[in-house]
């Protein structure tokens, strides 16, 4: 296994995502001393920011989340954590902005099931990341 030192991994709230956060722990504790970086995107195509209400609601929903995940990790004894919020396009954000941001060298991510036109429009998430990430991938698909 690779020596990785900043793992990034993208939830949502979803059961697959926590599969994926799940799975992020296992190869964090794997890689001593790495950092796990767990984040959630809000979805401008879903919520707008000048939706002040929607967005609120989804920030502190966001916020209470990664809440909880922090002390799973911590009590998975998970010391270098760093949870990270923001606004606009999952995939490119996850894929491009937040990899680089924290030098992730894993990104590990979750494959949920949308629905045909949604994923003609918009696309899978995890399948661009794996096309465009820079740097290795993992997707989980089971818990």
């Amino acid at each position: 296994m690779n020596d990785y030192k900043n793992i990034l991994v993208a939830v949502d709230g979803s059961k697959e995502a926590e599969n994926a956060f799940r799975k992020s722990i296992e190869i964090a504790k794997l890689n001593h001393g790495s950092m796990l970086h767990i984040a959630y995107v809000i979805n401008s195509y879903l919520i707008l920011e000048n939706d002040f209400p929607a967005f609120e609601r989804e920030k502190q929903l966001s916020e209470n989340l990664l809440n909880r995940y922090q002390s799973i990790a911590l009590d998975e004894g998970i010391t270098n954590i760093e949870v990270l919020i923001k606004h606009g396009s999952p995939k490119k954000l996850i894929a491009e902005e937040l990899a680089s941001l924290v030098n992730a060298d894993l990104i590990v991510c979750g494959v949920t099931s949308i629905k045909d036109a949604e994923h003609f429009f918009l696309g899978s998430v995890s399948q661009y990341v794996v096309q465009t990430a820079a740097c290795d991938v993992m997707i989980a698909r089971t818990d």
